[in-house]
């Protein structure tokens, strides 16, 4: 998989929401307590892919 870059609404992405200066904690910890998928481009996690830029499943 290579990196790519993002062309959905990045607004919800989790690099996003972490790098904004109005972090809203408890929402990125929503996004991240039980993570399912990793971002291929920044290594985030996140519990549903719509909440990263490149997502791929994470192997449990």
């Amino acid at each position: 998989m290579k990196e790519e870059k993002c062309t959905s609404d990045h607004s919800n992405h989790v690099c996003q929401l972490i790098a904004g200066n109005n972090k809203d904690i408890d929402k990125i910890i929503g996004l991240v307590e039980n993570p399912k998928f990793i971002c291929f481009n920044c290594a985030r996690v996140a519990e549903r892919k719509e909440n990263l830029c490149n997502p791929m499943p994470i192997d449990n």
